[in-house]
């Protein structure tokens, strides 16, 4: 088994199958979006054609998501699967919330946090997409106190209550919506179901991985995701790799790689933030030009899918820096992935 191999062709990072951004998004199950701006190009990537204006459709009519989810942090996810995934990590992403909040010196009492979301409710109705300080003024004439990062929290809580999501895509000051009114109501998944159809995703579109990159990437307790592959167990195989169990799901590819192949990875991006273990792509000695110690994540350079630099499109240039000793970069293939980038944001 190669699992570099595997993963570039699973994450759509190679061959990409899908045509539209909502599809890519519903292949992964649900994508790191903690950088506004580069979330866009993680998801129009591993589309055949990448447009970000094709991201923006699927965005501005409600069928991608960017909200608070597992990990209690910003991920997209499919419209059609953000009731279920709610239901299914809210208590523990509120969880992890409240740990924040606690940790600022703040108290937010579960009162008063469902007392604000029932007057989100009200506030927000009818009113479409608002900013933050459309929000905040419309909270200084309430009974609730509006200062940050106060209202911060209870804005996040808001959205792991499944009360608020994303609103529109914006330049600046990213927009927030009502979720009853940007998503059409949904039935939502028994929560054994709903454990399963998360585990199939996870290995579906990130295998192979292990079973504590499942648990790391949801955020879930390690009895639920032993549940949620226990229920598919007839779908995953398994494949020992340096001494790991790796999992894959049979409907994932293991054959289709291009040797030479060079990507331009936004920060927070999958092929990385998606597992526990980033060894298998990250050499130990480099793991501090790709993300530091507080969580915080840059743009890298992959080639056949090993980190080996750095880039940033400051100013609307592209600039790297190659940290990897003794690689050959492939500059044309480098070229390659510096235009397809450029088109992305010209489409």
């Amino acid at each position: 088994m190669n699992p570099i191999s595997a993963r570039l062709l699973n994450q759509q990072l190679i061959c990409p199958q899908f045509s539209t951004p909502h599809d890519v998004v519903s292949w992964m199950g649900a994508m790191q979006a903690q950088d506004y701006r580069m979330m866009r190009w993680a998801v129009g990537m591993r589309t055949k054609r990448p447009s970000a204006k094709a991201f923006e459709a699927d965005f501005n009519k409600g069928r991608i998501i960017r909200t608070h989810l597992f990990r209690s942090t910003w991920q997209l996810v499919a419209a059609e699967d953000y009731r279920w995934m709610i239901d299914l990590c809210s208590a523990k992403a509120r969880s992890g919330i409240r740990g924040w909040i606690k940790m600022h010196g703040l108290t937010i009492s579960e009162e008063e946090e469902f007392r604000f979301q029932d007057y989100l409710r009200q506030a927000l109705r009818g009113k479409g997409c608002l900013g933050r300080e459309a929000i905040e003024a419309i909270v200084k004439d309430s009974p609730f106190r509006a200062e940050l990062p106060r209202l911060k929290y209870q804005m996040i809580l808001a959205e792991v209550g499944g009360v608020i999501c994303s609103g529109d895509l914006a330049e600046g000051e990213r927009n927030y919506a009502l979720s009853e009114e940007k998503i059409p109501l949904q039935s939502t998944l028994p929560r054994e179901d709903a454990l399963a159809e998360l585990a199939r995703r996870y290995f579906r579109s990130h295998g192979p991985a292990t079973l504590e990159d499942f648990v790391w990437w949801s955020g879930l307790n390690i009895s639920d995701c032993r549940k949620g592959m226990s229920a598919i167990q007839n779908e995953l195989m398994e494949e020992r790799w340096k001494g790991l169990a790796f999992h894959i799901h049979r409907d994932s590819r293991t054959r289709g790689f291009r040797s030479g192949c060079v990507h331009l990875l936004p920060s927070y991006d999958e092929y990385l933030i998606g597992y526990k273990s980033r060894q298998v792509a990250l050499h130990p000695d480099h793991r501090y030009h790709a993300h530091d110690q507080k969580g915080i994540f840059w743009p890298i350079i992959l080639q056949d899918g090993e980190v080996v630099g750095n880039w940033s499109a400051a100013g609307g240039k592209i600039r790297t820096d190659i940290f990897h000793p003794g690689i050959s970069l492939n500059e044309g293939a480098l070229e390659e992935a510096i235009a397809r980038y450029q088109k992305f944001n010209n489409r």
